[in-house]
């Protein structure tokens, strides 16, 4: 910015030397243009030394910020590149088809992929064992219907019977 407060300057020695003065109303105008001008050309170089300060500061809050994110949340694109849309090593995308953000816990995608069937299936049944005569049977989460009473294949006694608090 030296290059303007140096034309100011310049401008100011034009003036000295056509010996301009306070005598003519002309001399006036143009000395006190002059002051303003090497005023302005002063204040734009604070200005300016001000702003490259402000721009090197935010930059570095900014690098701050990135590092304090990628500590915090870790390098997603790493993430994305080693998984599937569940979370799996396959190379499916369904989940981008759909809103679940590849929570395929609740998602209604159709992945081909043997270990995300593995997946589903393992989240979607539950084993469960008659606490009369202890026979194992699984049940689908899906379709499990809380308010049917469920009696036991082998003893035909109630599976999930009544707690003494329900009784109360």
């Amino acid at each position: 910015m030296s290059n303007l407060t140096d034309r100011v300057s310049y401008l100011m020695g034009l003036a000295e030397g056509l010996n301009l003065n306070d005598s003519t109303s002309e001399g006036k105008v143009l000395i006190k243009m002059l002051e303003m001008l090497s005023e302005m050309a002063d204040e734009i170089e604070t200005l300016r030394r001000d702003h490259d300060e402000l721009d090197e500061y935010v930059e570095s809050i900014d690098s701050d910020l990135s590092d304090m994110e990628e500590a915090i949340f870790g390098d997603d694109d790493e993430d994305d590149d080693e998984e599937g849309c569940c979370g799996c090593s396959c190379e499916c995308e369904d989940c981008d088809d759909c809103d679940c953000d590849g929570d395929c816990d609740n998602c209604e995608c159709d992945c081909d992929c043997d270990e995300c069937d593995e997946d589903d299936d393992d989240d979607r049944v539950v084993e469960y064992a008659c606490p009369h005569c202890g026979a194992e049977m699984t049940f689908e989460v899906d379709s499990f219907d809380f308010d049917e009473d469920y009696l036991c294949p082998a003893c035909h006694k109630p599976l999930f019977p009544e707690s003494p608090m329900d009784e109360e």
